[in-house]
């Protein structure tokens, strides 16, 4: 199901195909991109864990619609899936239990990186976010993260410092964006 579309990308749900499920594989299973992740189980130590990633992800949003979700993010070209876009509530310091704090995040192809993809795809999402009455959207970043953090800035997100307050009370950079007065 597609859930938006930019002038490049689409933005759909994840599928149980061979192609999606490899195409988790790649992007998940690389030190590159799970060096920046705050999960255990990552970087994907096989093919067969992206369809458990996938139906993680699934619990997750089961009771969310498409408001929130994980997505994958294909160009519209046909050059494939470049990434994932998430928005999400963010877990808390007790990773098990939600906050009402809402996440932007995205998780590129390395072999996708400087393209500009993140930021087209997560700004509808955010613009969306907030004009749905969230009072504020945020993105939170490894510190290693230049590229994340220069995406943040491109999104229009002002940068608070690091914090503790989610993911298991990890230091993160944190940015935030308002929903217009």
């Amino acid at each position: 199901m597609t859930v938006f579309t930019t002038e490049r990308l689409l933005v759909r749900n994840w599928t149980d195909s061979p192609a999606d499920l490899g195409r988790l594989h790649e992007i998940y299973s690389r030190p590159e991109v799970a060096r920046f992740l705050t999960v255990p189980w990552l970087p994907l130590t096989g093919p067969d864990r992206a369809a458990g990633l996938l139906a993680r992800w699934r619990a997750r949003h089961a009771d969310h619609g498409d408001r929130y979700g994980t997505w994958a993010i294909e160009r519209r070209d046909g050059g494939g899936v470049v990434g994932t876009l998430l928005l999400k509530p963010l877990p808390g310091r007790d990773e098990d239990a939600l906050t009402g704090d809402i996440e932007v995040g995205w998780h590129l192809h390395p072999e996708c990186w400087g393209h500009g993809y993140a930021t087209e795809a997560a700004r509808p999402a955010l613009e969306r976010e907030l004009a749905l009455g969230t009072p504020e959207v945020f993105a939170v970043v490894s510190p290693e993260n230049a590229a994340s953090m220069a995406v943040a800035r491109r999104l229009g997100m002002t940068h608070l410092g690091r914090r503790t307050d989610w993911y298991g009370g990890e230091e993160l950079e944190t940015f935030v964006r308002t929903a217009p007065a």
